[in-house]
């Protein structure tokens, strides 16, 4: 008996009992399994999937959605991958259309690969800016950043919420409240008793990825990132907004050695809302 094309599987909601398949895709096109990502991304966002009837996952995509449930302000998709034997066979558009026209009206964005990019695309998807994949053992050098940073408290989540809302431009305490379970570090960054930043560094294979960075200006965003590598041995990476470059000449200078670009880009709207000044990473390029 034959095996079923690709656009004849259905295509359902992933839970987080499909962790392990996803992560088996994630090997399968040579990517890290990233089983502590999928995880997240599973419980606070929605994943999609199409079953191969020979066992594992044929494709997968997760989308993470900010603002009120009823009706979201973006909804940030990632993870979209279809496996080696049925790439080029049209799977990863079927869902990444199904994906879009199930999010109806919702402002979409996405990192893209310069692989992926074409596809995204075609299906109407803008570039609307770039960020810069770093990393590195980080090595201090110079001067200290200027500004005072320590260990976030549980007190202080209402302020880092607030500010995380202002900046990101929508609400997302359902994903940055899973940051002190999630992450190995959150740090804040204040002045005057009043926070001005944080980042989080969570662990992924050997590295530790620094996101979210937000942070009042450079220099905050500076001492955040060095006080996250204070307190790490691991490698550190993250995803840099090219716009700051200062930060990236800085990190660079300092042991983080550039790997890849993403193209960001949005679909229903002309740009990521909220503050890109203050926006210096993602907690994830899956989730923005």
């Amino acid at each position: 008996m034959s095996t079923p094309s690709p656009a004849a599987l259905p295509i359902r909601r992933l839970t987080p009992l499909d962790l392990s398949a996803c992560a088996d895709l994630s090997e399968n096109r040579g990517w890290p399994r990233e089983e502590h990502k999928w995880g997240l991304l599973l419980t606070a966002g929605t994943g999609y999937g199409i079953d191969d009837p020979d066992g594992g996952l044929v494709s997968a995509c997760v989308v993470t959605s900010y603002g009120p449930r009823e009706h979201p302000a973006l909804g940030a998709i990632g993870m979209v991958l279809v496996a080696e034997r049925h790439a080029r066979r049209g799977v990863g558009r079927r869902l990444m259309r199904h994906v879009v026209a199930e999010l109806g009206t919702t402002p979409l964005t996405l990192h893209a690969t310069p692989y992926g990019r074409p596809l995204y695309e075609e299906l109407g998807f803008k570039t609307t800016g770039r960020a810069e994949m770093v990393r590195g053992h980080f090595t201090p050098a110079g001067a200290e950043p200027d500004a005072t940073t320590r260990a976030a408290t549980a007190e202080d989540l209402p302020a880092i919420l607030r500010l995380d809302e202002e900046v990101f431009g929508t609400d997302r305490t359902h994903m940055i409240t899973r940051l002190p379970a999630f992450a190995d570090q959150l740090r804040v960054a204040e002045e005057d008793g009043r926070i001005i930043g944080y980042a989080a560094a969570w662990p992924n294979m050997d590295n530790h990825v620094v996101g979210p960075l937000i942070a009042r200006d450079t220099e905050t965003a500076k001492a955040l990132i060095a006080s996250l590598a204070a307190h790490t041995g691991r490698v550190l990476r993250t995803d840099i907004d090219v716009r700051h470059e200062e930060l990236l000449a800085w990190v660079k200078e300092r042991g983080l050695a550039p790997i890849a670009f993403n193209a960001v880009m949005t679909y229903g709207l002309a740009e990521l809302p909220g503050d890109w000044t203050r926006r210096f990473a993602p907690l994830t390029v899956a989730a923005g």
